[in-house]
């Protein structure tokens, strides 16, 4: 053989390899990390810390649990169980939420309740005064969330302790089970399973994601598109779900979005 055939040879080779290369790349997906570093500054805006305010008490500020802003920015989304059932009015408390700010510290708004759906544990509070936040795109009800996806979650794992700043973990959906499930014993049964027994079928989305009881409220989101998929849940999830187990386990769970969707579109 000739150099001059070698060569050709050599450089079919290469182009061949080259071309091999760029499909192999084209069909992978992009990294999760990488959508993820490039969704968060859109994402952090949105998010709330939920609480009271009294300013004669110290600390002012009493951390309830996580919320983001939906709808047209004047709306705040978190867990049912957040939010307080009364307020103590006669000594100045008040129902607000906090933005992060500069210094970690963050603006106070204040809020009211306008929604609840305590069936699913999903509430809807509405600033006053004007105030706006960027809200959260919520995912359509065409999206199929997935068994094994990527997902992330942002919030205020454990409050305030370290100044008002979210906190973001991923991890994947690893299963999507229902929220009640039958006992082998009666013992283990307890009222809130019995009505989940009783009704429809809920169904949540389990996670392989570590997540805390400030994270109650926090959006579950699509790292690739910022779309919210869930809502985080601690304490109402687990009250039916892990219900036998005597100490809490390390699982993670999120409601599904199309609760809040429909609360959303109710409260408008």
């Amino acid at each position: 053989m000739t150099a001059g055939a070698t060569s050709a040879a050599a450089l079919r080779r290469r182009t061949l390899l080259a071309l091999l290369a760029a499909g192999i790349s084209a069909a992978l997906p992009r990294p999760a990390i990488a959508d993820l570093v490039r969704m968060l500054p859109q994402i952090k805006p949105s998010i709330v810390a939920v609480g009271t305010y009294q300013r004669t008490r110290s600390p002012a500020f009493r951390f309830l649990g996580t919320g983001f802003a939906v709808g047209d920015g004047r709306l705040v989304a978190t867990n049912a169980h957040v939010v307080p059932e009364s307020i103590a009015s006669e000594q100045m408390e008040m129902l607000v939420v906090v933005s992060p700010g500069e210094e970690q510290t963050g603006k106070v708004h204040p809020v009211e309740r306008v929604a609840s759906d305590r069936g699913h544990d999903i509430a809807l509070l509405r600033l006053q005064g004007g105030g706006v936040l960027p809200p959260l795109p919520l995912a359509s009800g065409e999206q199929r969330v997935q068994e094994g996806q990527s997902v992330a979650f942002t919030g205020f794992p454990i409050g305030n302790v370290l100044g008002m700043t979210p906190v973001t973990h991923r991890g994947i959906v690893s299963a999507i089970t229902p929220i009640g499930i039958p006992q082998a014993n009666a013992r283990d049964l307890n009222p809130a399973l019995v009505r989940r027994l009783s009704g429809e079928v809920f169904r949540v989305y389990q996670l392989d994601a570590t997540s805390y009881p400030g994270n109650s409220g926090s959006p579950l989101f699509d790292p690739e598109t910022g779309e919210v998929i869930g809502v985080m849940n601690m304490v109402f999830v687990k009250s039916t779900k892990e219900s036998v187990l005597t100490d809490p386990s390390g699982i993670s769970y999120a409601i599904p979005v199309e609760h809040l969707r429909k609360l959303l579109a109710g409260a408008r």
